[in-house]
This record gives C-alpha cells, sequence and structure tokens, in this order.
C-alpha cells in the first residue's frame, strides 16, 4: 500500500475578456428565469480545459437554454444545455451521475463504499473506480489547500452533531451535547490508485462533503457535453461547472451571497452576476448549514486542527477555476482562512469574490468589482500554481 501521490496546484478556466462581451441588460435564464444562481443554497472524467490565465466579465444579455431542475444529495441540481433537445437526456445523465456518487460517497448511507471504508477499522478495502476518482479528488484537495481542506474530519463533524442528513440535522432531532475533535490528518489516509484499495485508520470517519459533490458537477458536465454535443451547465447548490460549446454571451452566474439552506430569502434576487464560458466556480458560506447544539450555534465548515467550525470574517467567497473541484476547495478555505485568503487568492491568480456580514464585497485575480461598492483594497497579482 502506497500513499497516493497529489500534485499540489490549481489550474484556471477560460473566461472571455470584458472586450468580447456585449453590453446590455442581465440575460434572462430558460423560461425567462433570472441568470442560473452560485450560492450555497441555491469511470473518470475526460479531461478538462486548462488555460493560463481566467477571467470573470459582468453580465451581458441573450436568450437562454433550456433546462431541468430537481432535488437531489441534500440540495437542488440544475441542468442547462444549449441545445433544447438534449434537455431530457441531460437530465437523465445528471440524475444517473448523482445517484452513482450518492452510492460512493455518502457518509450517512450504511450501504455507501465510504461507509464500508470507514467502518473497514483499518483494514485496506479495494473500492470502485468512482471512489477511487473522489478520494484522489479529497487528497489532493487536502494538499493543495495545506489542509485547509481536510477529508479526514468526518469525526469532528459527528460530534458536532452533523452525524446523519442535514434536513434532520437542522430539525434539531439528536442530544444536546457536542465533542469536540480535530480531524486526523489527511496524510494518514492511504490510496492505492491503480490497485484501487484504500485504508484509513481505525476511529478515522472520512467525509468528502467538500469535494464530492463538486466532482458530480465536473463529471456530469463533461459527459452532457461530449454526448449532446452541445454546451452544458450543471449546477449543485453553487457548485456549478460548465463544458461544452458557452451560449453566444457566455453563461450568467448569478452570485448569491445571502443563501441560506433553503435557498434565497424572499423576494431576493442574486445580487451579482458574471459571465464564465469554461470550467468551474463555487460559492462556499458558512451560513448555507447551520444548526444549534444547546446554545452553540454550529456550521459545517471545520477548521480541522480544532475540529471546530471555522471563525471567519466572511459571510461568502466565491471563486472560479478550471473545475468546480478546484473552485469549491479554494473558497472553502479562504472561508478557514479568513483575512489571509485574499492575498491566498490572489497568489494563485484565482479570480474570487470575498464577502463580508456587512455585505462589503473585495474581488481579486480580475473578477469584477461590485457596480457601486468599493472594495477594501485593490487587488493583488501573484503566481499562477498551488503552492507546493
Amino acid at each position: 500500500m502506497t500513499h497516493t501521490k497529489v500534485k499540489p496546484r490549481l489550474t484556471h478556466s477560460p473566461m472571455k475578456p470584458a472586450s468580447q462581451q456585449r453590453p446590455g441588460h442581465r440575460r434572462p435564464g430558460p423560461d425567462g428565469m433570472p441568470p442560473t444562481p452560485s450560492g450555497p443554497g441555491a469511470g473518470t472524467s475526460p479531461p478538462a480545459p486548462r488555460t493560463s490565465r481566467p477571467r470573470v466579465t459582468p453580465a451581458g444579455h441573450d436568450t437562454g437554454p433550456a433546462g431541468v431542475t430537481f432535488p437531489a444529495l441534500g440540495t437542488v441540481a440544475s441542468v442547462l444545455v444549449t441545445d433544447p433537445e438534449a434537455r431530457d437526456t441531460a437530465a437523465a445523465m445528471l440524475a444517473a451521475e448523482l445517484s452513482a456518487i450518492d452510492a460512493a460517497c455518502s457518509r450517512f448511507r450504511a450501504d455507501s463504499e465510504l461507509g464500508r471504508l470507514n467502518r473497514a477499522r483499518g483494514r485496506e478495502v479495494a473500492i470502485s473506480a468512482l471512489l477511487t476518482e473522489a478520494l484522489a479528488a479529497a487528497l489532493a484537495a487536502a494538499a493543495a489547500t495545506g489542509g485547509d481542506v481536510d477529508p479526514t474530519c468526518g469525526r469532528s463533524l459527528i460530534g458536532l452533531g452533523y452525524d446523519r442528513d442535514f434536513a434532520e440535522v437542522r430539525r434539531g432531532a439528536g442530544p444536546a451535547e457536542m465533542t469536540v475533535t480535530p480531524a486526523a490528518g489527511w496524510q494518514a489516509v492511504e490510496l492505492d490508485p491503480v490497485r484501487r484499495v484504500a485504508r484509513v485508520p481505525d476511529g478515522v470517519v472520512l467525509d468528502l462533503g467538500a469535494t464530492a459533490k463538486a466532482l458530480a458537477a465536473d463529471r456530469a458536465a463533461v459527459r452532457i457535453a461530449a454526448q449532446a454535443g452541445c454546451g452544458a451547465l450543471v449546477n449543485l447548490g453553487g457548485d456549478i461547472r460548465v463544458a461544452g460549446p458557452p451560449p453566444p454571451s457566455g453563461w450568467h452566474i448569478g452570485i448569491a451571497d445571502d443563501a441560506g439552506f433553503d435557498g434565497l430569502p424572499p423576494g431576493s434576487k442574486p445580487g451579482h452576476t458574471v459571465i464564465i464560458t469554461g470550467g468551474g466556480l463555487a460559492t462556499s458560506s458558512p451560513a448555507v448549514r447551520t444548526w444549534r447544539r444547546g446554545t452553540a450555534e454550529l456550521h459545517h465548515i471545520v477548521q480541522p486542527a480544532t475540529g471546530l467550525p471555522a471563525r471567519t470574517c466572511w459571510q461568502a467567497v466565491s471563486v472560479a477555476a478550471a473545475s468546480c473541484v478546484d473552485a469549491n476547495a479554494a473558497s472553502t478555505a479562504a472561508i478557514i482562512r479568513g483575512d489571509r485568503a485574499p492575498r491566498w487568492l490572489a497568489s494563485l491568480r484565482l479570480p474570487a469574490r470575498l464577502v463580508r456580514p456587512d455585505g462589503t464585497a473585495r474581488s481579486v485575480a480580475g473578477w469584477p468589482a461590485d457596480p457601486g461598492r468599493t472594495g477594501p483594497g485593490p487587488a493583488v497579482r501573484g503566481r499562477s500554481r498551488w503552492p507546493a
């Protein structure tokens, strides 16, 4: 058994420069709906397209593609395609992908592959190609973020009361007591991707929540675009991946900073809209999954070193990258890093928008500034890879 080798770097998505965008009003989505919202409440895949420098631009105007929305994985899943005739096929492909990822990676299903691995008491376990891919993605995210996004935080979440599907957790069913357990550390996990076997130390519980949903978005979008021969967008509760030829003016993404588990508050609309033409975009927020244990108010983004919910100065962080997995890992790590996050994201040249609880936003690495708002400082540019 050998530890999997991960290359700690993040690559970027192709974004259309502002000079190529048409001015005008914000484009409606399918059937006249608002732009696709990005917010945390709202086999092997083919390789993702890579470019050296991503860009995000403000929204313009054009007619929308066809789409389907349905509940899945404890959130809302949406797929949009530029060819309306491919809509039903795309929806079926997305549903199949989500069913497969749930069976492989759910921490709450007794019959999932991940559950079997967590209960193996330190023994080596043969795993499927899908769980191999998901576990490799989780370990790569941990390495790339310096351990901020750590899949061994399962025991931490269980101790805090997140020990079953979140719909049950938020209803308060369960003991008021909580146990604080730091993460064991991702380096303790062993994965042999060639033999497709893994080993988790006895007592360690893996949770792939920070990466598995994003991986499902990546896999589904790439496969839908390839099979349908058209552009595709998959949105899983704010984890977004686009693939194939985009609409004429790109994919218009509404950013929701105040979305909770049930989505946007009544009457609210996405406060910021951008365009992407490839790759992934993710928004992380501690507000999307909150619950109480006794007098303590808790959330799902755990600081691995302490086993407690991260104390952060950000209400929400949105990041664009080459894949949804990369974008999600970076946005989650930014929540944990707090005030250090803008400089870190800028050093990676990842377009990002960081919003404080008072609504002030900071944009870095080419993310468009909010109209009419002033950020706390200028954007910083730097190198475009993960630190070793």
